[in-house]
Formats: structure tokens, C-alpha cells, sequence
């Protein structure tokens, strides 16, 4: 799949060597045209604001701004043993991904790196917060606070402060959480602020504004919102038959790796029941699976041995996964813009993908918002080959939350172990 670069190279940049040598590593070469338009006034010491769609290079751009800033600022503050620079994101999973590029970037530069979400590691998490002179947190908004409140740390000495997927921490409700952590963060005068967001709505204008500096440091980049090598098409189907038709989508085009979107949790483990029936590798990643396992999951899906998952949109904002090929909207969205996001898990910097949506009777007035926002979709027509009626179906799942009655407390009948429940009661004499 071929990759879109611009002409403009990292070493023409104003970065310090030591982040030269962690972009080497990253066998990172020519910028993105997002990390060409926006690294240049970051590096400056700007307060930014940038609409970026999802795997456009956005992260890399905000970690070397980061890293560089803080080189560039010398060690002087790091003996109050406070961290120096605080990235926010709405999801663990975003956590996870931006610490991981964290490590590969700034490898040499000495920086340490802590990562705080929920879900797992409590002690652990606030011991290395105590213990070790961190630099950088990369942190979701709840637990953060968590840490916050018990005074393991503060704020006061923030360098640099970078908020990404802005519009995500809307639509989960962790805006009042984010005007708390920022009102005890270093004034905005003393530190460099970048928001990130897939749109710049009033309400995340009004966070920058608030609370980050932003004035005329807007970057807005692209116009188009879904990505351009996205190949999107759209089938009408009936609601019984939409089964039939992903499998059939599976067969005909063989993907390497697909991402399929339910809009419940109930759909996402039925799909899994029917694909490991029919021996595809598959796995669900929903809400309520557990941190561990859900990072457990992403792991084998990047190694390949889970070729299909299928996702709630807890899953549509902040996976970087490379080489997914296919993404498909079992259900289309209710929300148009969670259609941007779930397409851009395909098609990431630069590379192509598909983008396959079946619209039911159910779901099909969502479609015209949608197309309000990316455009007109191409409407694709199945043939009769391409619904498979050779589908096994799965056994019933068993209800895992009621645990067979010993024989000791079973209830007894009416008719056996010598019930007294229809015998007449004797009056008292």
C-alpha cells in the first residue's frame, strides 16, 4: 500500500539530535502533510489548535514539539521532582498507543515517561509517581484526578500541555474533569499548549480559548474530512440478511485485517459467535471488557492472530493499527462523525483501504447526516453470490450469571420430599 509523504524531512527541522535519532529509529523519513503544516509553528513555541483527522501523523507531531521543548529547557526545574509536560486523551487505548510511540521517539533522550488510565495498576501506577522524577504523563482524566486529590503530585511546573481528541472528551462527559485538572496546571502564560481534535466545533474553540492561549494559532488541516484514500461504498440490506452478506464480503474480498463496528454490545458477541462458528479468528472489544484483556486483545489483532474484530465505538477513536485493510459498518452510526472516526482506522497515513457500510431498514435514516458531512457515498448492489446460506450457526450462549442451586437449598415441589404445602393445618385445640 503506498504511503503519501511531502517533500519536507525531518532533519530540515529545528529538533534537537537526540529526537533525530528516535525519529531514525522510527524509520521515520519525510512529514506527513498534517507534520509539515503544523511542526514548524509547534517548534516555535506556538499555542495551537489543529483540526487533524485520525492517522494523519498527528501524534508524532505533538512528540517531538514535546520532547524538543523540554530539551531545549534544560533540567533546571527537575529538581522539585514534579512532571514537566502532561498529554490528555479520552481513551486508556489512546494512552497505551501515544506512550508506546513515546518510547520509540524519545529513546534517547533520557525523558521518562508515565502512563496513568484506569482499569488496572492502581499501586502500581502511584508508586512510580512517587518514586521516579517523571517527566511526561500521559494520562485519561479520571484516575489522573485520583492522584491528584491524594497530592502524589501537582501541576505547578507543566512546560508543556497537549489535549488530544478534544471532541472525544465531550462526547464521553470528561469535560468538567479537564477544566479541573487545567485550573491547577501551570498558568497558560508560562507554558505551551496543543489541542488536537477530528473537528473544531464551538465548544472545543471555547475550551482553547478558556483555558490554553489559543489565539490565531489555528491549524486546520484537512478540508476533507474522511480520508481521500478511503474506498467507500454503501449496500442497502435487509436486517435478517446482513449476516449473510458480511460473510459473504469476507469471502469475496479477503481482507487482512477488518474492523467490523456494531452500535451494541449484544450484536458485537452475536458476529463473534457466528464468525467462530465458522472458524474465522475474531474477537469482541466493548465496554465492559476488562483493561487487561482488551489490551490482550488489540495485541493479538496486530500480530494477526485475530484477523476480525469487532467494536463498539469505545474502538473508533485512537487505535493505531497498521494495515488494517477493511473497515465495515455492520450498523451504520447514529452519530455522523463517529462515522469519520470509525473509517479512519483504514487508510493511515497515506496508505488505501475499503470502508463497507450496510445500511438497513433499521439504520438508514442515520445515512443522510452522514452524507451531510463526508459527501455522497457510492451505493454498491450485491448479487445473490455474495449472501452465503452456508452459515453454521453458534450454540446459545448460557447464562453466566446464575449458578446452579445445590440439591440443599433447591426449593422442594409440592409432590415430593414430603411437602406439606397442600395438607391442611391443624388447628390448635
Amino acid at each position: 500500500m503506498q504511503q503519501v509523504f511531502t517533500q519536507t524531512t525531518f532533519s530540515q527541522m529545528d529538533i534537537d539530535p537526540l529526537i533525530q535519532q528516535g525519529i531514525q529509529d522510527a524509520d521515520f523519513n519525510s512529514c506527513t502533510p498534517v507534520q509539515e503544516k503544523i511542526l514548524p509553528i509547534a517548534l516555535a513555541g506556538k499555542n495551537i489548535a489543529a483540526q487533524s483527522q485520525t492517522g494523519t501523523g498527528k501524534t508524532a507531531t505533538f512528540l517531538v514539539t514535546l520532547f524538543n521543548r523540554l530539551l531545549r529547557s534544560g533540567a533546571s526545574q527537575k529538581g522539585d521532582k514534579q512532571p514537566r509536560a502532561l498529554i490528555m486523551a479520552p481513551t486508556r487505548e489512546l494512552v497505551v498507543q501515544i506512550k508506546q510511540e513515546a518510547k520509540l521517539l524519545g529513546g534517547h533522550t533520557g525523558l521518562v515517561v508515565q502512563a496513568i488510565f484506569g482499569g488496572i495498576d492502581y499501586e502500581k501506577q502511584r508508586e512510580a509517581l512517587r518514586k521516579h522524577n517523571i517527566d511526561i504523563i500521559i494520562a485519561t482524566p479520571g484516575r489522573l484526578i485520583d492522584y491528584l486529590k491524594q497530592k502524589i503530585f501537582n501541576l505547578k511546573s507543566i512546560e508543556v500541555l497537549i489535549i488530544d481528541e478534544a471532541d472525544r472528551m465531550f462526547d464521553l462527559g470528561f469535560i468538567p474533569d479537564l477544566r479541573y485538572i487545567l485550573r491547577r496546571c501551570s498558568p497558560f502564560n508560562k507554558r505551551q499548549s496543543l489541542l488536537f481534535s477530528a473537528t473544531l466545533s464551538y465548544r472545543v474553540m471555547e475550551l482553547a480559548y478558556e483555558h490554553l492561549d489559543i489565539t490565531e494559532s489555528i491549524v486546520i488541516t484537512p478540508n476533507q474530512l474522511a480520508a481521500k484514500n478511503v474506498q467507500q461504498g454503501l449496500y442497502h440490506v435487509g436486517k435478517k440478511e446482513k449476516i449473510q452478506l458480511l460473510f459473504g464480503l469476507l469471502a469475496k474480498e479477503n481482507p487482512e485485517r477488518t474492523l467490523v463496528f456494531c452500535n451494541t454490545k449484544r450484536m458485537a458477541e452475536i458476529l463473534v459467535d457466528y464468525l467462530k462458528a465458522n472458524r474465522y479468528p475474531a474477537a469482541a472489544l466493548t465496554g465492559d471488557v476488562p483493561q487487561k484483556k482488551r489490551l490482550s486483545i488489540l495485541e493479538r489483532f496486530k500480530k494477526k492472530e485475530i484477523t476480525i474484530l469487532i467494536a463498539t465505538d469505545v474502538a473508533s477513536r485512537g487505535l493505531h493499527i497498521d494495515n488494517v485493510t477493511h473497515v465495515v459498518n455492520f450498523d451504520l452510526p447514529q452519530d455522523a462523525e463517529d462515522y469519520v472516526h470509525r473509517i479512519g482506522r483504514t487508510a493511515r497515513v497515506g496508505a488505501s483501504g475499503k470502508a463497507i457500510s450496510l445500511a438497513s431498514e433499521d439504520d438508514a435514516f442515520y445515512l443522510e447526516p452522514i452524507e451531510a458531512l463526508v459527501g455522497k457515498i457510492d451505493i454498491l448492489w450485491a448479487e445473490d453470490d455474495d449472501f452465503r446460506s452456508d452459515i453454521k450457526r453458534p450454540r446459545r450462549r448460557q447464562p453466566t450469571d446464575r449458578k446452579p442451586m445445590s440439591k440443599a437449598t433447591r426449593r422442594p415441589t409440592g409432590k415430593s420430599h414430603g411437602s406439606n404445602r397442600n395438607k391442611k393445618r391443624k388447628r390448635p385445640s
